[in-house]
């Protein structure tokens, strides 16, 4: 009967609109919903998509759907199905859109050795002073287009030459996340050369 009060409490603080409440639900449930969306996504469409960040799409559209009262809630085992039942849905979502025709994620091979994110290796030898301080202007600039401070953190954990996977563990987050900010950056940083390549 305990648990039971306590659900009611939470649903009415929730109700309420309480931060509270919301932060409980959110630390009861992520680590099983972030383990089923990985699962159900799998790895192929698990590196196109995170899992972390599906969740937080199954956590915005619960929220919002509560506070319209849409949502009928039946005990801690109907509130923990509802948010199964969302997630699956968006799994769902995701699945169909990476096995659509044009982006089927089965075609895909693995990158070579030489395709790899090679160019945030260090190099070899020490850089002289004028190539230490170009660096530093050209990561400044990369920095400054960056949009939050997540990104930063990639390029910044990557160029200590931290692994993809030691990167996505340490900042919580997929290494699908990790390999888009690598992308972007490298997309800055071509850009940034290309006018020099054509002078």
């Amino acid at each position: 009967m305990a648990s039971d009060s306590a659900f009611d409490d939470l649903v009415d603080r929730l109700r309420a609109g309480s931060d509270e409440a919301a932060t409980e639900i959110f630390q009861r449930y992520t680590r099983q919903l972030v383990a089923l969306a990985r699962t159900r996504l799998g790895p192929r469409i698990g590196q196109k998509e995170c899992p972390e960040d599906l969740v937080q799409s199954v956590y915005k559209s619960f929220f919002v759907r509560f506070a319209e009262g849409r949502l009928s809630l039946d005990g801690w085992g109907g509130l923990w199905g509802m948010l199964v039942r969302i997630a699956q849905r968006k799994c769902g979502h995701r699945i169909e859109k990476y096995l659509a025709a044009k982006r089927d994620v089965r075609r895909e091979r693995e990158p070579s050795a030489e395709e790899s994110a090679s160019w945030l290796e260090p190099i070899a030898r020490e850089p002289s002073p004028e190539e230490a301080a170009l660096l530093v202007e050209a990561l400044d600039g990369v920095l400054r287009q960056l949009r939050s401070d997540r990104e930063r953190e990639v390029v910044a954990l990557r160029l200590q030459e931290y692994t993809i996977s030691e990167i996505a563990r340490q900042l919580g987050c997929g290494e699908r996340t990790v390999h888009r900010v690598l992308a972007k950056v490298r997309g800055i940083l071509e850009a940034g050369l290309e006018p020099a390549a054509s002078s």
